[in-house]
């Protein structure tokens, strides 16, 4: 089976799902809609604009190396860096974060997750990116692509909207994350166990589990192996396979399934 034939079947699936909105499609957003990480795009231009200073800087890649090596929580990182824009305009934030989608994250959505998202629409389904993401870099990529609901972290702001340098309490990720889609399930009629989520991260393995289609997207380590055990199906895309018309790796395939 070719790659055109793979994401041929997989949009054979969704629309051959139940439709209407008690079905969910939960998307994740960096890893997953767009290659790479949209906070990227914040951090060099604050770095390029020179209001980042050698200490931010600093401390952002000290706190990104220990994220990634396990010996910082996910919930400190997001609260770290969000000190450093401490007084910032919420106002003028949303404004930046439309301009940076515009000028470097557009390119980077994948076209392939563009044609899901479009299926899951099609079908009257609730489409919902539930990310780990700020609003700033999450709510141009869902009006991008349509969509209406955002689950993602939140800057904390005063009476004045000027940012207090915390985040919304619960912090949405790993098992947060899960437990915020429940409660908007829950609240709006969805049935998660003919609801979809599509991800690549090892923290939202805890989502998988409880969603009836787990689909991991580019997964990484620890998502490719709970995969792998599970027998789900992994989606591989690539920003370029749209503007080629074709692709260089499959991009549906089952896993073969070792038990569980």
């Amino acid at each position: 089976m070719n790659s055109a034939q793979s994401v041929a079947l997989l949009l054979e699936e969704i629309a051959a799902a139940p439709r209407g909105p008690q079905v969910g499609a939960f998307f994740d957003l960096d890893g997953t809609l767009v290659s790479g990480f949209t906070a990227t795009a914040h951090a060099g231009h604050r770095v390029h604009a020179r209001q980042a200073s050698i200490g931010e800087m600093l401390g952002v890649l000290e706190a990104s190396l220990r994220y990634r090596l396990g010996r910082m929580e996910f919930q400190r990182l997001v609260v770290r860096a969000a000190g450093y824009l401490r007084g910032d305009s919420i106002a003028d934030l949303d404004e930046l974060g439309e301009y940076l989608f515009r000028r470097h994250i557009e390119p980077r959505v994948y076209p392939q997750m563009r044609d899901v998202v479009r299926a899951h629409q099609d079908c009257g389904h609730t489409v919902v990116v539930s990310s780990s993401a700020l609003t700033i870099h999450a709510e141009p990529v869902a009006r991008f692509l349509g969509v209406d609901t955002v689950i993602c972290n939140h800057f904390e702001v005063d009476d004045d909207g000027l940012l207090t340098g915390g985040i919304v309490a619960p912090v949405v990720w790993g098992p947060s994350k899960a437990a915020a889609v429940s409660r908007f399930a829950d609240g709006c009629g969805v049935d998660l166990a003919c609801s979809y989520f599509y991800a690549d991260g090892d923290e939202d393995v805890a989502l998988m589990r409880v969603i009836g289609h787990p689909r991991p997207v580019n997964p990484r380590s620890g998502l490719a192996a709970e995969a792998l055990r599970r027998g789900w199906p992994v989606l591989r895309v690539d920003v370029d396979q749209g503007r080629r018309g074709s692709t260089r790796t499959k991009l549906w395939r089952r896993p073969t399934n070792t038990g569980g």
